[in-house]
């Protein structure tokens, strides 16, 4: 049985904790945490170990990383990027309700929750968080660091660019792109190309503003060919 460390230990991290509880085939070893509040403590049951970089005094245990909030939901690349693992560290935890159909690929370091449904031929990337009830249909395509909160249907061929974050209910219309580090509002419905770095709502969706400031920076350190996970 494979051993494995959650990075953070908010809501998410803890909807990860009980898929893989719910998986059985897996040692959870606990969750880690920059909060020192938490270190010493339990989370549901589980232990919250100590800082995130610990993940680097425990090398035989997988990790995924669990961080990010409409807020800030560029937080797991930020992290991804600090603690500099090799992609063969990160474990991919897929719920087992979830329909993954056998023509679909899931990265690593991605977290698929209860319910959600794969179609055929649809494309995750790495680090990706997908929330229950989402469902992708055919040809889809979801960048890395993209976050699909519950609820969502996205039609065939669509694809979310890198760290693009759909609130819950959110419909987008087939053969459309979302693009990277722009945020859809919850219950939106989106019928044309978002362009990255934006915030849209509404049915049909308009946008709204510019994205805060931690999405806008991981945008701008893409442009500039910096570092990136």
């Amino acid at each position: 049985m494979s051993a494995l460390l959650i990075v953070g230990a908010g809501g998410f991290a803890r909807e990860t904790a009980q898929a893989v509880r719910d998986s059985g085939d897996v040692e959870l070893l606990g969750h880690l945490d920059d909060n020192a509040a938490l270190h010493g403590t339990e989370v549901d049951g589980v232990p919250v170990l100590g800082g995130c970089d610990l993940v680097h005094g425990l090398p035989e245990a997988r990790v995924v990383i669990c961080v990010g909030n409409p807020r800030d939901y560029a937080a797991r690349a930020r992290l991804v990027r600090r603690l500099g693992l090799p992609d063969d560290r990160y474990a991919t935890v897929i719920h087992p309700t979830a329909a993954v159909s056998a023509t679909s690929e899931v990265g690593p370091g991605s977290v698929l929750l209860a319910h959600c449904v794969l179609t055929a031929a649809v494309r995750v990337g790495a680090h990706v968080a997908v929330m229950p009830q989402v469902v992708l249909t055919h040809d889809d395509v979801v960048e890395d660091f993209a976050t699909i909160t519950s609820g969502v249907r996205l039609g065939g061929g669509v694809r979310l660019e890198r760290g693009a974050y759909v609130g819950s209910g959110a419909l987008v219309r087939e053969g459309t792109a979302v693009g990277a580090w722009s945020q859809i509002g919850m219950g939106s419905t989106v019928l044309g190309d978002v362009p990255p770095g934006e915030v849209w709502a509404g049915s049909p969706a308009r946008r709204l503003r510019a994205a805060a400031a931690p999405a806008l920076d991981e945008l701008m350190t893409k442009q500039l060919g910096g570092p990136v996970a």
